[in-house]
């Protein structure tokens, strides 16, 4: 179990000190704050406590003190203008009691976000990030330098970008149940996650929706597992791209239920390699995905540089819009192109095959990609969450039962 260990904040007095005795017991109280923040490097699976009626009341100074290997939790509530850089490594930030609410203010970590993370095998787990804003307007919910990253169960909201990394050829980024919202970048795009040339982007049971301008998801990332999400504009959004690859690299998209809005101000759904193929393999895996097109006049669903890409689609539904034209060279095996009556209830976005339809029990074998068997396992549960597949995957699709 990982130790507790809470700041010395108090200490018994004398009942009268004279000026001499003040200045001496002030200097040996000062004197024994600076040991123990010392000792915490002693201590790597120490417990530092955060909150109002903590010791150490903001994660700003927790930022400061903390060391390699620590737990930092954090007491639910609302830390308006407490933003702070991560440089540690083996951490893991953690919401105590319920939601822990990062309200930028108009505040920034390095002048890049509210938390600024770079160390090596970092979890942040039950935060929600929101309005971050910059001068040179990137400003993110998290901003992440370098290392490997796990966010979990966090959500970004009105953003000038959600989450933000450089392009660090070893990074790794992982988000498990988190929820992307509301971008809000004055005069250009805001995305609502902003994957820069790492190594890999793992993305799963996550919801992204109403985005401004810019893209759902925009990935430069070598190797991309996008699995099991909700990618929907919906009413209101004017989301680009629901989801890009701009310098393709290898990418599995399996179980995602991606919906274009009616005003958004891009017709592609999908884009791979639009800006150049920068990586040595260049593979796009489109599997037991549900697309929706709700643009009054025809959307695109896929858009793909020509190039060297290896291009699969196996067992999507693509609705809304009979019109695809996809590339002679495309592997294509169990797709179909159907009407929103062909679902139980668009309008209420319950995207799952009616009963009678004839499409049920139509998946064909999708085979392997990446090093992973392609019938899914799990499907996307609203909200931010996948159910387990009791049986095999039978339908086409992203959702096998209602």
């Amino acid at each position: 179990m990982p130790k507790t260990f809470n700041t010395p904040h108090k200490a018994l007095l004398p009942s009268r000190l004279n000026r001499r005795q003040g200045l001496q017991w002030l200097g040996a109280g000062l004197g024994a704050i600076a040991p123990w923040r010392l000792a915490l490097s002693d201590k790597p699976n120490a417990v530092l406590r955060v909150g109002k009626l903590q010791a150490v009341k903001t994660l700003a100074e927790a930022a400061r003190i903390a060391r390699d290997g620590m737990v930092i939790e954090v007491d639910a509530g609302d830390y308006p203008a407490d933003v702070a850089a991560w440089p540690q490594s083996q951490l893991s930030l953690r919401a105590v009691g319920g939601r822990v609410r990062m309200l930028a203010n108009g505040a920034a970590a390095q002048g890049k976000g509210i938390f600024v993370m770079s160390g090596e095998e970092v979890s942040v787990e039950g935060f929600d990030f929101i309005g971050a804003r910059v001068p040179d307007t990137n400003g993110a919910g998290i901003r992440l330098e370098r290392g490997s990253l796990r966010v979990i169960n966090c959500s970004f909201s009105r953003c000038e970008m959600g989450l933000l990394t450089n392009n660090e050829p070893n990074t790794q980024l992982s988000l498990q149940g988190c929820e992307f919202s509301h971008g809000e970048r004055a005069g250009s795009f805001s995305h609502l996650l902003y994957a820069g040339s790492i190594a890999k982007l793992s993305v799963s049971a996550c919801y992204f929706h109403h985005g401004m301008r810019g893209h759902l998801i925009k990935s430069r990332a070598a190797l991309n597992h996008i699995l099991y999400n909700r990618l929907t504009d919906e009413i209101g959004g004017s989301a680009s791209y629901e989801l890009e690859f701009p310098n393709g690299g290898q990418a599995l998209v399996l179980g995602n239920l991606i919906q274009q809005s009616s005003s958004s101000e891009n017709a592609h759904m999908v884009s791979f390699g639009a800006e150049g193929y920068t990586w040595p393999k260049q593979e796009l895996h489109l599997v037991h995905n549900t697309w929706v097109d709700l643009m009054p006049s025809q959307g695109v669903y896929l858009r793909v540089k020509p190039g060297p890409a290896k291009v699969r689609l196996i067992n999507n539904l693509l609705a809304g819009n009979r019109n695809f034209k996809p590339e002679s060279h495309w592997e294509l095996a169990g797709n179909h192109l159907i009407d929103l009556d062909e679902f139980v209830l668009a309008s209420r976005e319950n995207y799952a095959l009616r009963p009678q339809s004839h499409l049920r029990g139509k998946a064909v074998e999708p085979g392997e990609a990446l090093g992973m068997a392609l019938r899914p396992t799990q499907q996307y549960q609203h909200p931010r969450s996948t159910l387990p597949l009791t049986q095999a995957a039978r339908h086409p699709g992203a959702v096998q039962t209602p």
